[in-house]
């Protein structure tokens, strides 16, 4: 799912670093076949860092490299899209990536995450579409600053975040109607969530996720979102998006029961660390532009003790 803040800056130099030497990506194939292509993916997973927890660790051995493969492949072209300073050649990074991309079913990647996302790919027989819309979206992020509707921005989630969901449920082999409407309703209020959470980073870099129908109900200016200043109209209308985006997780809450056990697990921590945010924006009286809420490591701890004590 697409996180909206920057990695931190030793991360970004990580990726810089391993950016210089796989592009462009197709001028040396990957060393040592897809062994090394997957400590690969193992690794750079554990490089990065999400606000929500992600216990890869509870998932069956069975699929646990998969799930390694997507999320390397997610994170690699998230930063594509968000470490790259100028635009034209963040959106040629992308074209070259989404070529390589096309070889998991085309040919022979060299790039070692798509490499190990082939197997993944054969493996349950998954679609381009789910991963190409991730493209599309992150090419968005280069072109598109401003939503005017609430429409306009579900339709950008749903390529931006609901293909993960939908690729997990593959994994589950568990991709019924009903479970991925309610997987898409998770995963868009995982984004949004984090578009709350993120105003004030994202306005910085000129971006403004809150649809301009929204701003006119709180009597919102486009100039206060982007002086970062909390304001009574700001927080008020952080208080209605808040309150929006609460029901995607009532109503995703109902892939808990159509999912096996061990994905339902992290269907728990996922909808519950998108509601800690959403809480923590509350407890600051939606103010996230003196301070950005986070979700504490004792906060996450806490998770995750509750979800396997109930655990089914």
């Amino acid at each position: 799912m697409r996180e909206t803040a920057k990695v931190t800056n030793g991360e970004a130099a990580f990726f810089l670093q391993e950016l210089k030497r796989w592009q462009p990506f197709g001028e040396e194939p990957a060393k040592n076949g897809l062994s090394a292509a997957e400590d690969y993916c193992r690794n750079w997973a554990r490089k990065q860092y999400e606000n929500f927890t992600v216990v890869s660790w509870l998932l069956p051995r069975r699929v646990r490299q998969d799930f390694f493969n997507v999320y390397a492949y997610c994170r690699w072209s998230d930063n594509l899209a968000d470490e790259i300073e100028d635009n034209a050649e963040s959106l040629q990074l992308l074209d070259e990536w989404q070529a390589e991309l096309m070889e998991c079913w085309e040919g022979k990647p060299r790039h070692p995450i798509l490499t190990a996302l082939k197997s993944t790919i054969e493996k349950y027989e998954l679609e381009p579409e789910l991963f190409l819309g991730l493209l599309s979206a992150f090419r968005q992020d280069r072109r598109v600053f401003r939503y005017e509707n609430a429409n306009e921005l579900v339709d950008y989630c749903r390529r931006s975040a609901n293909p993960v969901g939908r690729i997990l449920l593959h994994l589950a082999a568990c991709h019924e109607p009903e479970a991925i409407a309610r997987s898409d309703d998770v995963c868009t209020g995982l984004q949004l969530a984090n578009f709350c959470q993120d105003m004030s980073r994202d306005a910085a870099v000129g971006r403004i996720y809150a649809p301009i129908e929204l701003w006119g109900e709180h009597e919102v200016t486009e100039q206060m979102i982007l002086d970062r200043q909390p304001t009574s109209q700001l927080q008020s209308m952080l208080k209605g998006w808040v309150a929006e985006t609460r029901k995607y997780f009532v109503r995703g809450s109902d892939l808990i029961g159509m999912t096996p056990s061990w994905l339902s697990t992290d269907v728990k921590l996922f909808i519950g660390g998108g509601e800690s945010i959403l809480t923590a924006i509350e407890q600051q009286s939606y103010d996230v532009w003196t301070r950005r809420p986070i979700v504490s490591k004792f906060q996450k701890a806490w998770l995750l003790m509750r979800v396997l004590l109930l655990r089914k």
